[in-house]
């Protein structure tokens, strides 16, 4: 038996004194001891309710930062730099009017939809499952003292916010170059209200809401909410708008790659916010969330770089950094739930697979994905979402679940095909209204042109 620490003994010691002072001492010196009891006990008291905690706040103000400058300026540069110079403004005009547009519609209902849980029908019908109420309608009943959690509600409002702001903002690459500047707002505004907070709400609306509390499927940080969303109204969009003119005969190379590469970078870094904020700590959960990350995008990456070389007998700049965004896609729902072998193996397969998507699968079906959003995004997201009801798994390095890997991967699928087809019929209907009223695409000749002069009257370089 190990002799316990001299420390402790000591602490045991004086941890003795009150006892013996209640069965022989003076009865001021008992109440002298028990009010120092009282004091002590405090502390313990007020942890039993949540408090805000200055670590946990602080990380979340950063992460916020850091998932806002994933947009701004980060996707805004990686789009920028894949289109044409004739476009280049037109794709981060959209990136940033979307950031303003959403930031309102988030504080008027969107937050309130994906995280209210005052609902507006009988609770005795689980009713929260699919939507929240409208109990914070233009923040009703926030204030600087509101907590969610250890945190203050303002943050965790502004963190969600991002989330909500870079979802429709990857939608635009599968449309780039072709769709009218206001019906895209249109689109998007509408689209978050009735498909993004919707599916927000079933992933992470709390008790009973359905992905997470009823189906026990694992999205930590947004494989459902934001990749597999995104990915399936891209593809949707990208049918319906139509082919680009001239694709894919006539060469649309990006016309500048440095943009792309530094936009990518910056959405690297900006990640860690993503996901190793969604711990909404600043803690151990965080950690494996970061390190599991790093792992798997740098794995994408070099997977993607190596498949190019092999087959076109050169590995491109263009490629291993989409390799990088897939990576960072498909950690996305497992960021929380893997250990390091699963961040390694999801890099891999999401490498290759996306890829495929991106290369084979497009060109196929025939489809004018401009910039890849559902071949990256909502294949990487699926490949994600369905490897962490694997890898969550404790013998494979994992943070555990509660059912067996089978039953897991029932629930991960149904996750996704609840998100495939809310994201992808709500998103035709939204379109095809859009379409009937103002029309989705560009004139010909505006198409011709280039976006930048047609729409909003500038250049994005003087020549």
């Amino acid at each position: 038996m190990h002799q316990q620490p001299q420390n402790v003994r000591t602490v045991q010691k004086h941890a003795a004194k009150p006892m013996r002072l209640l069965r022989h001492g003076k009865p001021r010196t008992i109440l002298g001891m028990l009010l120092v009891l009282m004091l002590l006990a405090l502390p313990q008291l007020a942890l039993a309710e949540d408090t805000l905690n200055s670590g946990d706040t602080a990380w979340l103000l950063t992460s916020t930062a850091l998932v806002l400058f994933m947009t701004i300026p980060g996707l805004a540069l990686f789009y920028g730099g894949l289109v044409r110079s004739k476009n280049v403004l037109s794709v981060l005009m959209q990136c940033f009017a979307l950031t303003g547009l959403i930031t309102i519609i988030w504080i008027v209902i969107g937050y309130s939809i994906a995280f209210d849980t005052t609902g507006m029908v009988s609770k005795t019908t689980n009713p929260h499952s699919f939507f929240g109420g409208l109990g914070k309608f233009f923040l009703n009943g926030v204030n600087a003292d509101s907590l969610s959690g250890t945190i203050p509600e303002t943050v965790f409002i502004c963190f969600q916010l991002t989330f909500a702001i870079i979802t429709p903002a990857l939608i635009a690459g599968a449309f780039a170059e072709r769709m009218k500047f206001s019906a895209m707002l249109w689109f998007m505004g509408v689209w978050s209200i009735i498909v993004y907070a919707p599916i927000c709400h079933m992933a992470w609306g709390g008790d009973g809401s359905y992905f997470g509390d009823i189906l026990g499927a694992l999205d930590f940080a947004g494989g459902t909410v934001v990749h597999v969303n995104a990915g399936v109204a891209a593809l949707v969009a990208a049918l319906m708008v139509g082919k680009r003119l001239g694709y894919p005969e006539t060469p649309m190379a990006p016309h500048n790659l440095t943009l792309t590469v530094i936009g990518a970078s910056m959405l690297w870094v900006g990640w860690f916010g993503f996901n190793a904020g969604s711990a909404l700590a600043a803690d151990g959960a965080a950690g494996m969330a970061m390190l599991v990350t790093q792992i798997s995008t740098g794995t994408a990456a070099v997977a993607w770089m190596f498949i190019e070389w092999i087959r076109y007998g050169k590995p491109s700049v263009l490629g291993i950094v989409t390799g990088a965004v897939a990576g960072l896609v498909a950690i996305t729902p497992a960021s929380g739930s893997v250990g390091p072998l699963g961040g390694l193996v999801i890099g891999i397969a999401s490498g290759l697979i996306c890829f495929w998507g991106a290369t084979s699968l497009k060109q196929s079906l025939g489809y004018d994905d401009s910039l890849d959003a559902f071949g990256v995004h909502g294949i990487g997201g699926i490949v994600g979402c369905l490897l962490t009801g694997i890898f969550a798994a404790e013998g494979l390095g994992g943070m555990g679940m509660d059912k067996g890997i089978g039953s897991q991967l029932i629930s991960q699928f149904a996750s996704l095909i609840v998100t495939i087809l809310w994201s992808g019929i709500l998103s035709y209907i939204i379109l095809k209204v859009v379409d009937k009223t103002i029309g989705l695409r560009v004139r010909y000749n505006d198409e011709q042109e280039g976006l930048d002069l047609a729409l909003h009257n500038e250049r994005g370089y003087n020549l």
